[in-house]
């Protein structure tokens, strides 16, 4: 199908790619397994950030965890990172990214693999919502990240196609995503992977964070983008 005639559409992850909280899920998941009875190092945590909790536990406990514990576990974890959402901070040049993109012509929507009220507290901490068309999260399909099912949703929001978007995220599960729904990806460093394992997960270009993007978007992939200027 092709996006023919359609503007071009920026799809934005959020945790560790807009707000910095990369770190503090980590924290918060650490503390949630503890209280579950799992010893499970914060460096290996870590590494399943940017996935929806379902398939972050998976990794983490096992595809045979006991369902109950599971969710007690997601339970734990989204009281103890709550306890920081009044204290959320956007990465530099984040919100004024999200009005470049708009004020070249772009649809900017946000895909995060978030629920829903988590979702909304980030976007209280970026205070760009001028900017932004459309939001989906983890509670609007069947299966978060790596899956596809949010970046095609997202593309449903912006009215779109693959050919006529790009993904902005900090994750080998962002990028896992992109390639399944066929759209490429930029990867930013923010949420403290390297570039050399956003690169060989597909990425196809990494920057610091999002005001070194901000700062070469015309000279990024964003810049080609169809429907910009």
């Amino acid at each position: 199908m092709s996006g023919e005639g359609t503007r071009g559409a920026v799809l934005f992850d959020v945790d560790g790619t807009l707000v910095d909280t990369t770190y503090l899920h980590t924290v918060a998941w650490w503390e949630a397994l503890r209280q579950a009875g799992h010893r499970v190092p914060m460096s290996l945590i870590h590494r399943t950030i940017g996935m929806g909790s379902d398939q972050l536990l998976a990794r983490l406990l096992g595809e045979d965890r006991d369902p109950e514990e599971a969710a007690a576990a997601s339970a734990a974890h989204h009281t103890l990172y709550a306890a920081y959402w009044s204290r959320l901070a956007p990465l530099e040049g984040a919100a004024d990214l999200l009005r470049a993109c708009a004020g070249r012509g772009w649809t900017v929507v946000l895909a995060s693999s978030a629920r829903g009220d988590e979702l909304e507290a980030m976007r209280r901490a970026l205070d760009a919502d001028d900017a932004v068309t459309a939001a989906t999260s983890s509670d609007d399909v069947a299966a978060s990240k790596p899956a596809p099912d949010l970046v095609r949703s997202a593309l449903e929001h912006a009215g779109t196609t693959p050919d006529r978007a790009v993904f902005v995220g900090d994750t080998v599960w962002d990028v896992a995503a992109c390639s399944r729904a066929g759209v490429p990806c930029l990867g930013v460093l923010s949420g403290g992977l390297t570039r050399q394992e956003l690169l060989e997960a597909g990425a196809v270009e990494v920057y610091e964070g999002p005001a070194d993007l901000l700062a070469h978007l015309d000279d990024s992939l964003l810049g080609r983008l169809p429907g910009g200027s």
